[in-house]
């Protein structure tokens, strides 16, 4: 196709203003970096800035002194992921694809009241007394993941994306005798995965930063959270360098500022690599040619 003038000044604004946003969203990953390496006197006469100068690891080298603790968070939390993601993604694909299944005369009022539990709830605490008291989850590795196994969000996601696929496909499916789970696992899912890796990522995401959980239910330093262990390690030192102050006592500057930088780029590190196995699947029409005539 030949290109006409204006087609040629498109492409180079439309390119250049993607290349410049790109590069506005590197800046926030470029100053957490650079302000990781730069020492505490520095940050605090100065500030933030892009490019590190008076370059010093103190924020690691605190960060890691206890490499144990640290290791057994990260275990606790990529098994959590991993889990919860898995669990959580088989429930709300599977919901949603009886949601909009038309031969379910059910599916309209079941998610009306899916809906309705996003608008109104009751509360943290009767939340919180159910989940210990009845269901028995402090001090467990299931109170990590099951209270937000299931997302509304998510199911009502699915069930918009998979009410494109043809219904055709399932009676196809049918009149050759495979059974609804037989379907759903070997068809559905197939020509589902980009909302599947979508609402992956979202959940492996939320599971990946979430600190609350182990706020309200854990004790047991063994079932600490990376992001709730590095919470309470800022929250140490920053308690620390209080009492240090109020009682006169002169001692080394605490890495707190550059720490909190060093701590999120330990933090989100691992979990960037997650973004290229699933921008492949961002992709709509693997539908299209599935059913025939």
């Amino acid at each position: 196709m030949k290109l006409t003038l204006d087609r040629i000044w498109f492409n180079i604004f439309g390119y250049a203003a993607v290349i410049l946003f790109s590069l506005l969203c590197l800046i926030p990953f470029i100053l957490v970096i650079s302000s990781s390496v730069t020492s505490e006197s520095f940050i605090i006469r100065n500030g933030y800035t892009l490019f590190p100068q008076d370059i010093s690891f103190e924020g690691y080298r605190l960060s890691l002194q206890n490499p144990t603790a640290i290791v057994n968070a990260y275990g606790v939390t990529i098994l959590v992921t991993v889990l919860g993601t898995a669990i959580s993604v088989f429930i709300c694909t599977m919901t949603g694809y009886v949601l909009q299944r038309k031969d379910f005369k059910w599916r309209n009022k079941i998610s009306f009241y899916l809906f309705f539990t996003t608008l109104f709830n009751g509360g943290l605490v009767p939340w919180y007394i159910l989940c210990v008291q009845y269901l028995g989850l402090k001090n467990t590795l299931w109170s990590l993941f099951i209270p937000s196994l299931i997302s509304v969000w998510n199911i009502l996601i699915v069930k918009g994306f998979m009410r494109g696929i043809p219904f055709e496909i399932t009676e196809s499916a049918k009149i050759d005798g495979a059974g609804d789970f037989r379907i759903f696992l070997s068809i559905i899912l197939p020509v589902s995965k980009p909302v599947v890796a979508t609402i992956g990522l979202f959940t492996a995401l939320m599971y990946w930063n979430d600190w609350f959980a182990s706020l309200l239910f854990i004790t047991d330093e063994r079932l600490y959270t990376l992001q709730y262990f590095l919470y309470k390690l800022v929250g140490s030192v920053q308690a620390l360098r209080s009492v240090m102050d109020k009682a006169g006592i002169v001692v080394p500057t605490l890495p707190v500022e550059s720490m909190k930088m060093a701590l999120t780029v330990i933090v989100t590190g691992p979990i960037i690599f997650l973004y290229p196995f699933v921008q492949r699947y961002f992709v709509k029409g693997l539908t299209i040619g599935s059913v025939k005539g």
